[in-house]
């Protein structure tokens, strides 16, 4: 039986809404169609652009479903029917979105997956703010809180990222003549992300994850699949590890060490500490705290382990030892200051052959 084909995934990356991602994307599909492909548009936000949706025009619309939410009716991508249709290449715009309550999937992007997995191209578009990775970033450089993310896992297995760039005046100029959003809709975005000084760090960051995207794909393309992974073998790999507990800074932590994984191709483990009764926590709130950092680690793709003991700083540091981990990272002790009995303390005095990054919080940029 022949195995069945994954299909291929081309992000079209930009750092704001209106650079022109959904444009570019359907002039591909546009450029496909005539070469003879069967594209479909899964999903399409046009945000009422002219322009967006005459270059959508000729391209078959899979129609959207119909979902009730409090009493208000929704519409969200129908996976089902793109999957019983099975065209070549799904359009599917807007990747980060969160759908309605009720539906198979929590996130489009797991819509996404499904579809690739079924052997079906799908082209999408992403601005930089919604990468998993760069969501404290995001928060210090806008002051905002971004919920709707993706993580980079995916992005990263894309077989083609698209930077749609546009400088942050042409941008802000686009704004002013309501090309990106009606009159309301653009108050509110000059008083948040439209920004020149906030545009201007989003741009410089979409292009430094651009730039360093290309810089991988080169050198995975130059060794080759086979040579690259006898070079791994031969050199030791740097090794990450988080410590995961009730603080809610362990979310932040735990995208740094993500983030510092994927920069030096390193393996990263997550590990949480239990008694021998199996509480890993004092109260309960505090034991749930724990699963969800666990759940958001094995979202962004972390090996997770659950230790069992009552003395979690030797417990994790024997981990550590055990798997040749190089960087332990950890939060800030609630109290602020370190405490011979708090186990951050206690790993310090342990991990004299490995580095402690103490994660501490970021301000957001003011004004």
């Amino acid at each position: 039986m022949t195995e069945q084909r994954r299909g291929r995934l081309k992000v079209f990356m930009g750092y704001a809404a209106g650079v022109g991602k959904t444009y570019k994307m359907l002039e591909e599909a546009q450029v496909l169609k005539c070469q003879g492909k069967d594209v479909v548009i899964g999903y399409l936000e046009s945000h009422h652009r002219p322009d967006t949706i005459a270059k959508a025009q000729g391209v078959e619309v899979v129609p959207r479903k119909q979902l009730t939410a409090s009493g208000i009716t929704l519409e969200e991508m129908d996976t089902d029917a793109i999957l019983a249709k099975r065209p070549q290449v799904a359009v599917v715009d807007e990747l980060k979105h969160t759908n309605v309550p009720g539906s198979k999937r929590t996130k489009r992007w797991e819509d996404v997956v499904v579809l690739l997995d079924a052997g079906i191209d799908v082209m999408t578009t992403l601005d930089i703010q919604h990468l998993e990775s760069l969501n404290d970033e995001i928060r210090c450089i806008t002051g905002l809180d971004v919920e709707e993310t993706v993580p980079d896992w995916l992005i990263q297995s894309a077989d083609e990222v698209v930077m749609v760039d546009l400088t942050p005046r042409a941008l802000l100029h686009r704004l002013e003549r309501g090309v990106v959003y009606g009159q309301e809709e653009a108050q509110l975005a000059r008083q948040n992300l439209f920004r020149e000084p906030t545009l201007v760090a989003l741009r410089e960051l979409a292009l430094r994850e651009a730039a360093h995207e290309v810089e991988h794909r080169i050198e995975e393309d130059e060794a080759g699949a086979g040579k690259a992974e006898a070079e791994r073998r031969e050199r030791k790999q740097p090794k990450i590890l988080v410590y995961l507990t009730a603080d809610p800074k362990t979310a932040m932590a735990t995208r740094r060490a993500r983030r510092v994984s994927d920069f030096l191709d390193a393996e990263c483990y997550a590990v949480a500490v239990q008694s021998p009764d199996g509480s890993t926590g004092a109260t309960q709130s505090d034991r749930e705290a724990v699963e969800r950092h666990l759940n958001f680690a094995r979202n962004l793709h972390i090996d997770t382990h659950m230790l069992e003991g009552k003395d979690p700083a030797s417990l994790v540091i024997d981990f550590a030892r055990h798997n040749e981990v190089t960087q332990i990272f950890v939060t800030r002790p609630r109290s602020g200051r370190f405490f011979a009995r708090d186990p951050v303390h206690k790993m310090i005095d342990l991990a004299k052959d490995m580095q402690i990054v103490i994660v501490s919080d970021r301000d957001p940029v003011k004004g």
